[in-house]
């Protein structure tokens, strides 16, 4: 998660993003949690770790450990969580056992993805360890967004896949969100590129009554998003390590 994205006072607990968001997510771990094994949740890039403690309070006693994985934590950060259910950690932990690895609007921030997603594949041991990522998606909607929260690419469906299956990552399910708000976003963002405007985050507080209209479109879209393959503001992929 990009804490730029919530430099502009944007609250993720209401705004209409991020709780549409949340949802193929809530959707995925309930899969796994019908298992019966509970599991450890690793949330590469954190920052505030939204989504992995969403997932902590629906989920509760199905979800054994939280790790939060960020350079960006303090000393007094990391002691403050240690030994706690939720631990603010610098690295990905050395062994992931039963475990659902989010990378949340992560990998697009790195020079090298496949070297990040190689050292997840490192640590996950046995059969049980998934993952659910996201990215910003399609190359036509890059902007001064982009440049302003440091991205160096977006990606496509083929892309996304192609780099985790060069890291061993398995049964890859991929689509994508938000298709209801791509041709406005593209149309905003095409204004933008031509006014050469300074980089900023797009992202903002909502009026209340627009977060309810968007957070309801959104969350519709979401009970049909996994069929969407054809194009959407973001890309996810979600299977097995």
């Amino acid at each position: 998660m990009d804490l730029k994205e919530l430099e502009n006072g944007v609250n993720p607990d209401v705004h209409w993003y991020y709780q549409s968001k949340k949802l193929p997510l809530f959707n995925y771990a309930k899969q796994l949690v019908r298992r019966g094994n509970p599991l450890t949740i690793v949330d590469v890039g954190a920052g505030s770790g939204f989504f992995a403690l969403e997932l902590e309070k629906h989920y509760g006693a199905a979800i054994a450990k939280v790790y939060l994985v960020d350079i960006g934590y303090s000393a007094a950060e990391i002691a403050a969580t240690q030994g706690q259910k939720v631990e603010k950690v610098l690295a990905i932990p050395p062994v992931i056992e039963h475990g659902l690895v989010l990378l949340m609007d992560v990998l697009e921030h790195l020079p090298d993805d496949l070297a990040m997603l190689q050292s997840i594949k490192q640590a996950c041991v046995g059969e049980e360890n998934h993952f659910f990522i996201t990215v910003p998606a399609f190359r036509s909607l890059w902007s001064g967004h982009d440049v302003f929260l440091g991205h160096y690419r977006r990606y496509r469906i083929p892309m996304l896949r192609g780099v985790l299956a060069k890291a061993n990552f398995r049964s890859i399910k991929n689509y994508y969100l938000y298709g209801s708000l791509f041709p406005l976003i593209w149309a905003v963002r095409q204004l933008s590129n031509l006014r050469q405007q300074d980089a900023a985050s797009n992202m903002r507080p909502a009026l209340p009554v627009v977060n309810r209209v968007l957070l309801g479109l959104t969350s519709a879209e979401m009970k049909l998003t996994t069929a969407n393959k054809l194009f959407g503001v973001t890309c996810v992929a979600e299977g097995r390590i």
